[in-house]
């Protein structure tokens, strides 16, 4: 018999072929089952701690919209009540949440407002990426079982959204050794089983949003894209998402297949090392970015599969707002470096980890490609991404270039928290841009926020701070016998209401 662990080696070989193998062998799921569904998403879930190192893994978080509750949750562009029925503010620095009182966890046990105050305090001093939105609290009170009570030290506008991220666990647990092999949540599915980077099983339960359709959903990690192109195609998948830009042509017009896009929070970004010569003159920084035919790459390199930016975050996300692009012109770049006395060019690097995003490689050699036309000789790092994350936090880097997700949907998670000049994230310091995000974290109007974030948006950009190349349209491909699903920018997607037929 070929278990699926046996399946990995094999298949990080390319012989899809042993994956059919493995599933009609091994037992899985019959396609065409009316109750259950097999998704595969393009990344594996390592983890399913919603508050640990991978809070803001896409893999993490896409585990944890099917196993646990939050207090807010989105509701497309809107914000919507989740656990929490209504909020209320006394003053600028309190925010008063009342919660449902027919929420139990998968073992049976009532959640509270304990559960939520354990939670946002864990997370909170986790000293992960999530941590930071929640410097500012400075007391979270559980009043009664339905109601919460959070202070901050100062106003905090993106309260609500931050909260979409904010996992609620079971406090009398949470904490338990082993707790994350088969962790307890209040969400609509329950873990039956899970076996970090292959695959997490689920099944549904009574939840106070309605029991979802399906009855059991499986996530299985399939490392090689042949394999995920193949298993879909042969119906051993219902979904896989996103499908490579390259690979939308093994899939477009087949029979029993069908395509569905939408403009994701997920971009690329080349960041240059702003306190590094020559990246200290912002005269050099556009200059690499006239030499580069942003729109001829992302057309020829990604097709229908990424959009040109135009702004430093994708317009998918709260707080984009549309700026003039940069436009391909060597001669201008020549003249910038010219101006900044580097006619003769110069020689630099670019680093990136290969796994980044769709086509990155490729992505990598076509900009050195076209900076080599302006003089400019770039070195290649293509490195591992622990070494490349290593690098990144050191800022031993000249360019970096990385995929990038505005993971709450809002401008502040991505420009608030990375071009502050506290942050340091790419040697960039800028005292009025500061004061901009500083304004629009603090501020509770949304209409006030945007304009804020217009402002900044058009700071990062006319300074080019980096070059801001493509917005990724994640594309999910479906059997045809699913039915009720819809697909999230956030390759997040809710799978409540999906069935499969036969």
């Amino acid at each position: 018999m070929v278990t699926r662990r046996s399946f990995l080696k094999i298949s990080s070989m390319g012989l899809a072929g042993a994956y059919l193998a493995a599933c009609s062998v091994g037992g899985g799921t019959q396609a065409g089952a009316k109750s259950a569904l097999r998704a595969a998403f393009a990344q594996p879930v390592n983890d399913l701690d919603p508050h640990g190192p991978s809070s803001v893994d896409e893999a993490t978080l896409l585990a944890g919209r099917l196993i646990y509750d939050t207090l807010v949750r989105r509701d497309g562009q809107k914000l919507a009540p989740a656990v929490a029925t209504k909020w209320d503010q006394p003053d600028d620095n309190t925010w008063v949440f009342t919660l449902r009182d027919d929420v139990t966890f998968h073992d049976g046990t009532k959640l509270t407002a304990k559960d939520v105050k354990a939670s946002l305090e864990r997370v909170k001093n986790a000293n992960t990426a999530q941590s930071a939105l929640w410097a500012s609290v400075t007391t979270v009170e559980a009043t009664d079982d339905t109601t919460l009570t959070i202070t901050t030290q100062r106003p905090l506008g993106t309260m609500l959204v931050n909260l979409t991220l904010m996992f609620i666990l079971p406090a009398d647990k949470m904490n338990n050794p082993g707790f994350f092999t088969k962790p307890v949540g209040s969400g609509p599915f329950e873990v039956t089983s899970f076996t970090p980077a292959d695959e997490l099983s689920l099944t549904a339960v009574d939840h106070w949003s309605g029991r979802p359709k399906l009855k059991t959903v499986a996530l299985p990690y399939l490392p090689e894209t042949s394999s995920q192109i193949t298993a879909l195609r042969t119906g051993d998948l219902d979904i896989l998402w996103p499908v490579p830009p390259d690979q939308l042509r093994e899939l477009d017009g087949v029979d029993g297949i069908k395509l569905e896009t939408v403009p994701s929070y997920v971009y690329y970004l080349n960041w240059f090392n702003c306190a590094k010569p020559p990246f200290t003159d912002p005269r050099v920084r556009r200059a690499m970015w006239r030499a580069v035919d942003v729109a001829g790459i992302v057309k020829n390199l990604f097709g229908d599969g990424a959009e040109v930016m135009t702004a430093p975050i994708p317009r998918t996300a709260f707080g984009h707002a549309k700026q003039e692009p940069y436009s391909h012109d060597p001669d201008a770049a020549k003249r910038d470096l010219q101006a900044a006395g580097l006619g003769d060019g110069f020689s630099t690097t670019l680093m990136w980890f290969g796994d980044t995003g769709p086509l990155a490689d490729g992505l990598a050699q076509a900009m050195i490609s076209d900076w080599a036309k302006i003089g400019v000789t770039v070195a290649p790092q293509a490195l591992e991404k622990a070494e490349w994350l290593r690098r990144l936090n050191a800022k031993e880097f000249d360019m970096e270039l990385q995929t990038n997700t505005v993971t709450t949907g809002d401008a502040d998670f991505t420009l608030g928290r990375l071009y502050n000049s506290a942050a340091d994230r790419m040697g960039y310091h800028n005292p009025t841009l500061d004061q901009i995000l500083q304004q629009a974290h603090e501020n509770t109007d949304q209409d006030t926020r945007k304009g804020l974030y217009a402002q900044a948006c058009k700071i990062v950009w006319e300074d080019a701070v980096g070059i801001f190349p493509a917005a990724l349209i994640s594309t999910y491909g479906l059997r045809s016998t699913v039915a009720g699903f819809e697909p999230a920018p956030s390759n997040q997607p809710d799978l409540r209401g999906v069935t499969v037929g036969t």
